[in-house]
Parts: structure tokens; sequence; C-alpha cells
């Protein structure tokens, strides 16, 4: 038997007409820029997102990017964040010029750690970001106390977590911007790049609506240098079709996990942990397991996907030696780095596919 980690053609078999003639209408249209096709998907995503206003952009990098730009954060500046993220996280902030600040992770969530953020912060602090990984917010409220004790942003990295909730709020609602991406591999895709920002501060909603298209306010006449941060129509056709089936897909990831839970309890395999304050779109399904190197080549050799998101921490990435640290500086997010894999979970995984994924690890580890 074959398991693949995500299996994306099963999921455009459903849709594929609709998808079709979707992108047929834009493309007949000729709006390849902008147009009422983008203008609706905000509309619909800050609707979901529980916020006012949504700036659509060419991907979820370039929503953090834009976010981070249009908060004038940039040379001088510090922004406390995790290491056990997505590059891309990290590689924003130090695009404007700004420093990134690495705080640990909680090891049962693996979200950064509130309890480490406030001694992180200094004068030159401009923002936190916190990441939702894995589609499980982070511990919100105790960053926000934070935040406004020390008149900083918060800029929520919720590029695996839309819709997620914590405490009956919506991931990208809470923080002063959020960032959403649509990449393939999401649970809410597209047929290539794009991304998100949402806010509630309308000041701002201006500010990222600008600067997506470099800086120019009207057209030819730029009072800011921004980049061009646009999300294509062909993308937000797609993604229109498939935004009403989000929640349902979310809901069979979760169905899943809970069979993955079931079936490895009472085992060495330490399943994810979901705070009671969360409800998790379960972008990936991540455990933690002895001998993981070991496990992984075992899934592979058996036609099982998997992958290790993510293998090294941001703080010992070559790129980022020159902010001065070593091994040991962040000891959970480098345990986790060694221990951790995510198992294939998409809506369309069969049962018998997932005893295999399970029976695979399970008699390997005995």
């Amino acid at each position: 038997m074959e398991v693949p980690l995500l299996d994306l053609k099963a999921q455009y078999a459903t849709i594929k007409d609709e998808v079709l003639a979707a992108v047929s209408e834009v493309l007949e249209s000729q709006r390849c820029i902008g147009g009422p096709k983008v203008a609706e998907f905000e509309e619909k995503i800050a609707a979901i997102s529980d916020c006012r206003f949504a700036v659509g952009a060419s991907s979820g990098t370039d929503a953090i990017l834009n976010s981070l730009m249009s908060l004038d954060i940039g040379a001088g500046d510090e922004v406390i964040t995790t290491p056990f993220t997505f590059f891309a996280t990290i590689g924003c902030i130090c695009r404007t010029g700004a420093k990134p600040v690495f705080v640990d992770i909680n090891p049962k969530t693996f979200n950064i750690n509130p309890e480490l953020i406030e001694s992180a912060v200094t004068e030159k602090t401009k923002a936190i970001m916190p990441v939702h990984l894995y589609g499980q917010m982070a511990d919100m409220d105790p960053i926000i106390e934070i935040a406004k004790k020390h008149d900083l942003s918060v800029i929520e990295d919720a590029a695996q977590s839309i819709t997620s909730t914590y405490k009956d709020r919506k991931a990208g609602s809470i923080g002063t911007a959020g960032c959403f991406s649509f990449f393939p591999s999401k649970n809410l895709g597209g047929i290539g790049d794009g991304g998100m920002i949402v806010t509630n501060d309308e000041q701002l909603y201006e500010r990222l609506f600008i600067m997506r298209n470099h800086g120019s306010k009207p057209k030819y006449y730029h009072r800011h240098i921004g980049g061009n941060f646009r999300l294509d129509p062909i993308q937000a056709s797609a993604l229109l079709i498939k935004l009403p089936h989000l929640d349902k897909w979310s809901e069979a990831r979760r169905r899943n996990a809970a069979n993955y839970d079931k079936k490895f309890s009472g085992t060495v395999v330490q399943t994810p942990y979901i705070s009671p304050d969360c409800v998790s779109i379960f972008n990936q399904y991540v455990i933690r397991v002895p001998r993981r190197d070991e496990v992984v080549a075992h899934l592979r050799e058996n036609n099982i996907g998997c992958e290790v998101y993510y293998p090294i921490p941001a703080h010992l990435q070559e790129c980022f030696k020159y902010l001065g640290y070593k091994e040991g500086d962040m000891p959970e997010s480098e345990k986790a780095a060694k221990e951790v894999i995510a198992l294939p979970v998409y809506p369309e995984l069969t049962d018998e596919m997932k005893d295999y994924v399970v029976e695979a690890i399970l008699s390997f580890l005995k």
C-alpha cells in the first residue's frame, strides 16, 4: 500500500469542474491583476476570521513582510518570536533589517512559551510574532498582556491555522494583524502561492493596502516604499471554490487525528497535545517518537509519506549565525527537532491507510 503525506489530486477530483470554470472566468474577463474575485475573497476571509479587514498577498511570506513593513519595523528594531517554525517567519524579520529575538517553545504545544517572553523584551523590541504551529493557536492572552504593557505590536503568524480558535476567538483576530498562507498543502490551499493579512485596525488596513502595490496611492505617487505583494485573481477564484469546503475538510482532519490518538494510546508514541483552550485544524498531525530518523526511514521504505517539521531550529541555521545563538540555547526547540514526525492526516485518508501507518510505526518500535 502507498500512503502519501498529502494527496492533492484526491481533493481536486471532487471540485475539478468548479475550479476550471472559475479560473476560466478570470481568463475570459482578462482582469488578471486585482479585480472582483480578489475583493470577494478578501471580504470572505475577513468574515470567517472575525475581522473587519483583509488584504490579499502574493504568499504567506509576503503577508508577514507587508505586516512588518506597514508597522514601520526595520533597522534597529527587535521582534520576539519562536525558533521552531518555517523559515519565512524569521526571514521576513531579517529582510526588514530588524533583529529576531528567539524565545523557546512550550514542549507540549510546540508554540512559543509566553512565560519566557517578557524577559526578552528590551527598549528595542517593537513586536511579538507568535506562530500558531501545526494548526493550533499559541497561548494568546498572556502574549497580548505583555504587548499592551510594553506597547508592542503582535503579528500572528497563522499560516498553518486559518479558522483555528483560542478561547472561541479566531486565528488572526487577536493580535494587531494575522497572516495566512494559501500554499497548496494548507487546509485552504491554492493552485500556487497566495496569502492574506487580516486586521481590525482600519489605519493599518489602509497602510497594508497601499504597501502591497509598491506604496502607491494614487497610482504612480509613492508616499511609502512598498512591494509587489498582490494576490493573483486566479488564485482568489480557485480559493473561493474551496472556501465553502474548509470547515468539513478541517473536521475530517480532526476525526483522522482522533483515530490516530486512539490507536497510539498506551504506546511509546507521543500524540499531539491540544490545549483545552484551543480547537486545532490539524494542518499537520505531529507525533514524537524515539529513534525518529530510523522511524522516518522505515516509513519511507514502506511507501508512507512523512515529514519533519522542522529538523533544524532557526537559531541554529547557518544564515543566522551572526545572531550569536548556540546549541543548548533553546533546549525544547532542539529536542523537538530531533523527535517530531508529521504523518498523513488529510481528509481523504481511508481507515485502511491509517491502520497501515499505525502498524508500520508500532511494529518497528516494538
